[in-house]
């Protein structure tokens, strides 16, 4: 190995193709490197997310993530602003000694920032610059905060999770939301490019019922048992709302920016309502818990009811539609409710789901540093050479 410590210091907010290829540039050449998140608390995605997303991307046993809250003003012309901000890189390193691990003095900053060569002199240290003009992954992180979409290539699995606007498809038995949530999806996948990815999760509450009932009749050993005789327990819909869960996380990893999800956390409390005749506090957990953008209810008006054998039946679709319509407006939840044909409702999902992406996403925007204009009437304290 070249080094023996070498350091790298970022916002990762968030991480990038850029900042995995400095990662392991500096993991190629040091016998230990610590890669220190230096975010503040005006940044709006989570220190620990951003950490664990760094964890997941380094599994190299040699490589360290060290989350750091870093809320000193950035003024590159400010001796005190540096060694505010060093302190407080030094203070995470210190803490990861304090915890038993031994570490060596920094001799190398790897950085492809402009300020890697102060940083690394502040360390007593070499600085590595690493693909400085960004040739092979010409990605930042102000690039991503403003159009993720156009980067989207450059985020790994994790990161997209957390970006894709996911849009739930939710209704009534027999009122065509799988048929509408598969459409939907189609219809961004055709559009080629990053949205070609595009995907649909489908509803797992019916795999897991179909494999209740054939568990229940090889127990009784009675292939005649049917739907209706089946009987429930809130901890199953619980299973069900967090499996369904990690079906779109898995799905959202490797999709586009756009993820189309048939029903959710949200339908399966209505459903453990259906059911249980009771509040599912567990479900409600897994809901609040799960990112979801847009609800689109399928309504059972001018829908003929088919039974395929694993429907409720008929008589409780009204009640269905509007116990999804009522919940969403209850809660403040962005949604619509679908009518008329299936060209009618797709046509009504696009113009939503549109509208949705069209907004973009927000940052919360980091600290910046002082612009050197408004430095002119400052005077410069110097540090000690």
């Amino acid at each position: 190995m070249t080094h023996e410590h070498g350091l790298v210091i970022g916002k990762f907010y968030p991480p990038h193709a850029g900042h995995h290829h400095l990662i392991d540039t500096a993991a190629a050449s040091c016998a230990r490197v610590s890669v220190v998140v230096a975010a503040s608390t005006a940044e709006s995605i989570p220190l620990a997310l951003r950490t664990a997303w760094l964890r997941e991307a380094h599994r190299q046993p040699h490589v360290e993530i060290v989350p750091v809250v870093d809320d000193a003003e950035i003024d590159y012309e400010s001796d005190e602003a540096w060694s505010a901000h060093v302190a407080a890189f030094r203070a995470g390193l210190a803490m990861r000694s304090g915890l038993g691990a031994s570490v060596p003095p920094v001799d190398a900053v790897f950085s492809s920032e402009a300020y890697g060569p102060e940083l690394a002199e502040r360390f007593s240290a070499a600085h590595v610059p690493v693909d400085p003009p960004r040739e092979r992954f010409p990605v930042s992180g102000t690039a991503v905060r403003e159009d993720p979409v156009a980067n989207w290539e450059y985020l790994s699995p994790p990161v997209r999770a957390y970006l894709a606007r996911r849009v739930v498809v939710v209704g009534a038995e027999s009122t065509g939301t799988t048929t509408l949530a598969r459409a939907l999806a189609a219809h961004y996948a055709r559009r080629g490019g990053v949205w070609e990815a595009t995907r649909w999760v489908p509803e797992y509450g019916r795999t897991f019922t179909e494999e209740k009932l054939a568990a229940v009749r090889r127990r009784e050993g009675d292939p005649s048992l049917r739907l209706e005789d089946l009987v429930w327990e809130s901890a199953e819909f619980t299973r069900i709302a967090e499996h369904h869960a990690a079906l779109e996380d898995a799905a959202a990893r490797s999709g586009s920016p756009l993820l189309v999800c048939d029903t959710d956390a949200f339908a399966t409390v209505i459903w453990h309502e259906r059911y249980v005749g009771a509040s599912a506090p567990e479900v409600e957990a897994v809901h609040g818990r799960t990112p979801h953008h847009l609800w689109i209810v399928t309504d059972h008006t001018g829908v003929p009811f088919e039974q395929d054998g694993w429907r409720d039946g008929e008589r409780i679709r009204s009640w269905m539609s509007g116990r999804f319509q009522d919940e969403l407006r209850k809660q403040g939840l962005p949604h619509l409710t679908v009518t008329g044909s299936h060209e009618q409702r797709l046509a009504a999902a696009v113009e939503a789901t549109d509208a949705l992406l069209a907004e973009g996403w927000h940052f919360n925007p980091p600290l910046t540093p002082i612009a050197p204009a408004h430095q002119a009437n400052r005077r410069r304290v110097s540090r000690p050479s």
